[in-house]
């Protein structure tokens, strides 16, 4: 059995630089450990934008919230086994 490579997410809206920022950072984080980071803005949903619309950008892992405002770098990089 193999375990499923690890989901990241981010959720964003337009306009928002704080998103624009994670959204680079997560690429390049992503990319480290063979990911392509799946952006989703919230707006687009009503049920993500109620429950993450005031804390965006919103870094998801496995489908769990693992940051926001900023992505944890250090956390992250641990969570997805990259040294």
């Amino acid at each position: 059995m193999t375990d499923a490579a690890p989901r990241l997410q981010l959720l964003t809206r337009a306009g928002c630089h704080l998103c624009e920022t994670a959204a680079e950072t997560l690429a390049r984080i992503g990319g480290e450990a063979g990911l392509v980071p799946e952006v989703v803005d919230v707006d687009g949903d009503p049920e993500l934008r109620a429950e993450y619309g005031d804390r965006v950008p919103v870094v998801l892992l496995d489908g769990q919230e693992h940051s926001y405002f900023t992505v944890d770098v250090v956390r992250l990089r641990r969570d997805l086994g990259i040294t």
